[in-house]
């Protein structure tokens, strides 16, 4: 029961006033499941992408702190090729920083800056942390090249030619690996940031 009040809050939170370049929805009408989108931060070299990740909220939530992995493939020290990511407020102490007091809007945010600012100290890809510490720009580039790669939305003319131009196709990639397509009206990057959540 305390779940699913604090959880209907914080879906209502995420609806009304979202972080910028972020948002997040309930997946398969349930609380318990959502999916998220992250901007890639202008600075970074994941400017222009979109990155979606999956969200599990646990029995114990929030006195445990949400499952959270990348769906979108992302070349980052501290997120592997699975999607996991290393990042303290996702663990229990004492190694972690997860409190009852944070919530997804601040799991998201701190993913973002994570992004943002990786932590070569404590990498899950240690070849990407020593590329990232000792050949910065290497690591800038392959960055870059992934973010194009697997997290920019292609118009549908870029797709398929026979689409109008202004069309977009954007990919829903699931966790086993199948991809549905929607066919959609091209928005600014901006409205990303709005998709209203389903409340059940």
């Amino acid at each position: 029961m305390q779940r699913s009040v604090r959880m209907k809050k914080e879906v209502q939170m995420l609806t009304e006033s979202p972080p910028h370049g972020i948002s997040c929805w309930i997946k398969d009408d349930t609380l318990f499941n959502l999916e998220a989108q992250i901007l890639g931060g202008e600075d970074t070299p994941y400017a222009g992408g979109v990155f979606k990740l999956e969200i599990q909220i646990p029995d114990r939530y929030p006195f445990e702190p949400p499952k959270v992995r990348f769906v979108t493939p992302i070349y980052h020290p501290n997120i592997d090729t699975a999607g996991r990511i290393c990042l303290d407020t996702l663990k229990m102490p004492p190694k972690g920083a997860w409190k009852p007091i944070l919530n997804i809007s601040t799991v998201l945010t701190s993913i973002q800056l994570l992004m943002a600012e990786p932590n070569p100290e404590d990498p899950l890809m240690t070849d990407i942390s020593n590329e990232f510490t000792h050949n910065r720009s290497l690591y800038v580039q392959t960055a870059r090249e992934w973010t194009n790669r697997h997290a920019k939305q292609k118009t549908a003319t870029e797709q398929h030619g026979n689409f109008e131009a202004g069309d977009n196709l954007r990919d829903n990639v699931y966790a086993d690996g199948k991809t549905v397509s929607s066919r959609k009206r091209s928005l600014p990057m901006d409205d990303v940031t709005n998709i209203p959540a389903k409340l059940p």
